[in-house]
């Protein structure tokens, strides 16, 4: 069975989205027509010309600067149809050497920056009747890593603020999924994870995928064909392409 995807009229927001997965998103529901709007505290020249894209520099643990960013697409645009909340940052500290800033930071972003997106885009899509909102989650939520406590704390918490959040929002018919992406060889899991043992290991057992394979998911939980909500969807093998 073949699929495509068409979102014209849709407008999605994408924190985090200046490269990796995020950016392979925006590139997706551009080329499908629609307009994506990138999030992110750095820029993509990358990104600029790519058809249907935008980016707007936002740290999304400032909450006024995320509702501010969010309230001038919604003025541009007349509405939001999708978040796709993918901010984040995992420094690699053990816990008895943390700095109480670290600690903190990573939880305004991971955790605070997808509270406050989540907020920002409800108006829009609650008058709409309609929208989806997806997060990111990690095998790290469950497995645990050393040196990862803040990143894989984080990624734990978004699951049931996830469901939480499905609950209250489902009479307005907007959907809030999760996703585990798999190991992705992104910027962010280059930095977190050096050539080495470690990346052999993970090449070994589930594979490294691409951001590209991460779009597929991402796009069906965006779309109309996703009728589900408060739900975990998992991609714990990368699946190579012909």
């Amino acid at each position: 069975m073949k699929t495509s995807f068409d979102s014209t009229g849709d407008v999605v927001l994408v924190t985090g989205g200046a490269n990796g997965i995020g950016a392979a998103l925006a590139r997706a529901v551009g080329a499908a027509g629609g307009q994506a709007v990138v999030l992110d505290v750095a820029h993509s020249d990358a990104l600029e010309g790519a058809p249907g894209v935008s980016q707007l520099r936002v740290d999304v643990a400032d909450r006024d600067a995320v509702h501010g960013a969010v309230d001038a697409v919604v003025a541009q645009h007349g509405y939001v149809t999708g978040l796709v909340a993918g901010a984040a940052i995992q420094p690699r500290t053990a816990v008895a050497d943390m700095d109480p800033d670290e600690w903190r930071k990573v939880l305004g972003v991971n955790l605070d920056g997808v509270v406050w997106a989540c907020q920002a885009v409800l108006p829009s899509m609650i008058a709409r009747r309609g929208g989806s909102i997806v997060l990111f989650t990690s095998g790290l939520a469950h497995m645990g890593r050393a040196e990862a406590s803040a990143y894989a704390a984080s990624k734990g918490a978004l699951i049931p603020f996830a469901k939480s959040l499905a609950a209250e929002v489902a009479e307005h018919r907007v959907r809030v999924n999760v996703l585990a992406p798999g190991v992705v060889d992104t910027p962010q899991f280059r930095a977190a994870n050096p050539a080495g043992a470690e990346r052999e290991h993970w090449a070994r057992t589930t594979g490294i995928g691409t951001p590209e394979d991460v779009v597929g998911p991402l796009l069906f939980l965006l779309s109309d064909a996703a009728t589900m909500t408060g739900s975990t969807l998992s991609r714990d093998r990368s699946y190579p392409k012909e």
